[in-house]
């Protein structure tokens, strides 16, 4: 059974961030299953930190965005919106070359929050970071019409 409001191809996901942090960064939306999301980034002088090894922040970018995302697919989006309110990222390994993998899986879903549970490895299936989001779940502002 699906927990996604309205999926959509993964075409829609990647072009929607085409021109934001996530495609500077080259993720790439990969897989979407019954109740999962999943998206690969390079580990590349992009994503490097000075020694070489992949940058936490990006990392968490990684996990922040297939959160956000997850969420994104979980709601109605002409009612609703998603974003983030808390986030916690254990760095387990390094990563120096090839791709990371994030895969975000729902801990809870519900009315005004979300928390998923990302996991980021390596190329060989290695874990390289642990993350737990939190998702605020807002109604959509009101957009007021100016008076004639």
């Amino acid at each position: 059974m699906s927990i996604w409001f309205e999926p959509g191809p993964l075409e829609e996901l990647n072009d929607h961030c085409r021109d934001t942090m996530v495609g500077h960064l080259g993720m790439e939306f990969i897989e979407l299953g019954d109740d999962y999301l999943k998206a690969r980034m390079p580990v590349d002088r992009c994503t490097h930190q000075p020694m070489g090894l992949l940058h936490g922040g990006a990392s968490a970018a990684l996990a922040e965005t297939l959160a956000s995302e997850a969420a994104t697919l979980c709601i109605d989006r002409t009612k609703q919106r998603a974003l983030g309110l808390e986030m916690n990222v254990n760095h387990l390994r390094g990563a120096r070359t090839d791709f990371v993998i994030g895969i975000a899986r729902p801990i809870h879903i519900g009315r005004t929050t979300h928390v998923w549970d990302v996991r980021i490895s390596d190329g060989r299936d290695k874990p390289v970071a642990i993350a737990r989001v939190t998702m605020a779940i807002q109604n959509q502002p009101t957009v007021l019409m100016a008076s004639r």
